[in-house]
């Protein structure tokens, strides 16, 4: 079952529920998915690598809009984007919990041979490609600056 079927079933379960949390976050996935499908060079289809790549996006949009939300004290609004970031890690993978994470990045610098925060990009690049949907950038680059600097 693709992701658009996924949402298009949740989103009906949804809207016979009346919870609007969740149709917006939903509603901005389908919008997404849409945009992504009919832009130019994408073919009408959508891979899974793409689909993932598409919900990280979405959640950080909103994780960036939660922090500001919550520096301007806007309780209202904050608590809006935190539905919507739960509703939308509901189509992601699993991700990894910090030990798992720690785990993972020590055997991929292990295996690129890096010993130093200088060798930070070649960690980060083979990193970003095995963790795809595991893990955030923004988390794997904190980890690895952390692992790199000890």
């Amino acid at each position: 079952m693709s992701l658009e079927q996924k949402v298009m079933a949740a989103l009906k379960t949804a809207m016979l529920a009346k919870n609007e949390g969740a149709l917006r976050g939903l509603r901005a996935i389908k919008a997404a998915i849409i945009l992504a499908k009919t832009s130019e060079g994408a073919g009408g289809e959508l891979k899974e690598e793409d689909e993932t790549k598409l919900l990280q996006k979405l959640i950080k949009q909103r994780k960036d809009s939660l922090e500001i939300y919550q520096q301007q004290q806007r309780a209202d609004l904050a608590q809006k984007e935190q539905e919507e970031i739960t509703v939308i890690e509901e189509f992601l993978p699993r991700q990894l919990s910090a030990e798992e994470l720690k785990a993972a990045l020590s055997k991929i610098i292990a295996e690129t041979g890096a010993s130093s925060p200088a060798d930070m990009g070649k960690v980060m690049g083979a990193a970003t490609k095995q963790l795809a949907g595991q893990a955030d950038g923004k988390t794997i680059s904190a980890a690895v600056k952390e692992l790199l600097s000890k």
